[in-house]
């Protein structure tokens, strides 16, 4: 699941500020590429008023949404 960081947790508990922190999003408009596990959901629901969330194909892994791939050998690709 493709969760982005849509609003800020100014004026929001402790608890969710954390929670936004736990699944990796750090600044506004940011994105994260999860697992859909019960406790990721779990997490999500909690700030499901700060974050938008997308649905994904099960074949996308996480390293080709974000390039970590090409940054392991150096870019190059032959």
């Amino acid at each position: 699941m493709k969760i982005t960081y849509r609003k800020s947790a100014i004026g929001y508990s402790r608890d969710q500020k954390a929670t936004i922190r736990s699944l990796g999003l750090r600044r506004l408009n940011s994105v994260v590429i999860h697992d859909d596990t019960p406790t990721i959901r779990g997490m999500v629901f909690k700030v499901r008023h700060l974050v938008s969330v997308e649905e994904i194909a099960d074949d996308t892994s996480p390293d080709a949404e974000t390039g970590a791939d090409l940054e392991r050998d150096g870019g190059n690709r032959s």
